[in-house]
């Protein structure tokens, strides 16, 4: 059977060859020398292109892939007193709206030590030409063949036979994508060893506590962090927070909403482009909101760059009115138990500002939320981890070996 791969982004000469030969190639140990050397040289060819100034995605992935933060993430993820190997050939279909996604996921199948067909998407995005670029400049140079022989890009609609094939041809299936998205891909069978392993749509959260923001003395550094969380992905990340919750008295909370909120206001007249769809669909959203949940109230704010929806009570239905562009709902919550009222499996991540680590991991201890898989500072949400919803990608991407 000839395989149509689609519209092919990257692919070396070497591995042009029928699918059935590229499933014979042999997977090798997770966090390869030959790995972190690669990336290494990749992040200093995406460094190289000036394009990135436009960019700060592409410059976190390339300070990602440094050989010093490599070697970090290996002592932390890789215990070599075991022998582990790659599954083989590792299928990533990843999501439409988060550009630099598919590099990230691309990089856990390489460190893992596996042969990676990405599905990238459809829509052109610069993101996407930067990195490309940088793999086709690398792939000339033979002691990097090794690698680069072991990644496929491509894209293609989604009526094109390729998900069936390369489903039914690979050893892990990673499917990033809403949660439709994700039932339509599961409709292509697997082989029987092979297994899925899925990034559904999440809601994620930010705390604040206000009796520590408002002695805080950089307060611009704190917004622009949280518009990197928001903005830049227009919160279609999944690790964007859409609910703010504000602890701390009723007086400091008040003064630090109006310093949080003019702080990041004028951030995002100076960055921020807002398409007129967005404005519509937040209008749309708020008036859903209206309807069904009584007891909200919009905060004046300046423009349509930033939607304020104030909640005087947490409900469980709170993410459905999920939207982009600024949309945020805040609420002033007595107690962390608050949250427990709405915390389901859906919801990723947690951000936060004005709480120490101890503190967090109690209340985690304690409450044990059915949801939640992540916890970092406000402004670090975009920050790829190897763990990612709760999965050990390097584990799972890899097999362990038991000898006796």
């Amino acid at each position: 059977m000839k395989i149509n791969y689609g519209n092919i982004l990257f692919s070396t000469k070497e591995n042009k060859k029928s699918y059935k030969e590229l499933l014979e190639v042999r997977p090798f140990e997770p966090f390869s020398d030959k790995v972190v050397d690669f990336l290494n040289i990749l992040s200093k060819e995406i460094y190289k292109d000036s394009r990135i100034r436009e960019y700060p995605d592409v410059v976190t992935f390339a300070f990602f892939c440094r050989r010093a933060n490599i070697r970090q993430l290996k002592k932390r993820f890789y215990n070599q007193r075991y022998l582990r190997l790659g599954r083989g050939t590792v299928f990533h279909i990843t999501p439409s709206n988060v550009p630099i996604n598919f590099a990230f996921s691309l990089v856990a199948g390489l460190i893992s030590g596996n042969l990676n067909i990405v599905k990238v998407p459809s829509k052109n995005f610069d993101q996407i030409n930067i990195i490309v670029d940088a793999l086709h400049k690398i792939s000339i140079i033979s002691k990097h063949k090794f690698i680069s022989n072991r990644i496929i890009l491509t894209k293609y609609d989604h009526l094109d036979k390729a998900t069936e094939y390369f489903s039914l041809n690979c050893d892990v299936r990673i499917i990033w994508g809403g949660d439709e998205t994700i039932k339509n891909i599961r409709k292509n069978q697997l082989s029987v060893r092979a297994f899925d392993i899925t990034f559904s749509d999440r809601y994620s959260i930010c705390i604040i506590n206000s009796d520590k923001y408002v002695n805080e003395i950089n307060h611009g550094r704190i917004a622009s962090d949280f518009y990197n969380d928001t903005y830049l992905s227009d919160q279609k990340s999944c690790s964007a927070p859409h609910l703010i919750i504000w602890f701390g008295s009723n007086n400091n909370v008040e003064k630090s909403k109006k310093i949080f909120w003019e702080a990041l206001h004028e951030i995002i007249k100076e960055k921020y482009k807002i398409q007129p769809a967005l404005v519509v669909d937040n209008l749309t959203n708020f008036f859903d909101q209206s309807i069904r949940i009584k007891s909200i109230t919009k905060q004046k704010t300046p423009d349509n760059l930033l939607w304020r929806v104030n909640l005087s009570e947490l409900t469980r239905d709170i993410e459905d009115f999920k939207s982009s562009g600024g949309y945020f709902c805040e609420y002033h919550a007595e107690s962390i138990d608050d949250l427990v009222k709405i915390i389901n499996r859906k919801y990723q991540t947690l951000s936060y500002y004005g709480f120490s680590k101890i503190q967090l991991e109690g209340y985690i201890s304690t409450l044990r939320p059915l949801g939640i898989d992540r916890v970092v500072p406000i402004g670090r949400t975009m920050d790829f981890s190897f763990i990612w919803d709760g999965y050990n990608l390097v584990n799972i991407l890899s097999r362990e070996i038991d000898i006796h």
